[in-house]
């Protein structure tokens, strides 16, 4: 992962990438519907709810995930094989 420092401001390249290459398909669904007949205004609310939505899904898993492998290395440790 490339990072780039710009004085005190550092960028994360392969982040950068990936919201440039959504943003183009961000814009693309947003434009299709608003030609569909919704407003501007209600395109942004559903897409930011879905968007919120979709990182609450990324953090719970990440957090049991997180929790199951402490889980088992608690566990592990008193196990006697």
């Amino acid at each position: 992962m490339e990072k780039r420092s710009f004085g005190r401001m550092t960028i994360n390249t392969h982040k950068q990438d990936c919201r440039q290459t959504l943003a183009a398909a961000f814009k693309a669904l947003s434009e299709e519907a608003v030609k569909s007949g919704w407003s501007e205004g209600e395109v942004a609310l559903a897409l930011a709810e879905l968007a919120e939505e979709h990182v609450a899904a990324v953090g719970a898993k990440a957090i049991a995930e997180g929790f199951s492998q402490s889980q088992f290395y608690a566990a592990s440790g008193r196990l006697k094989l």
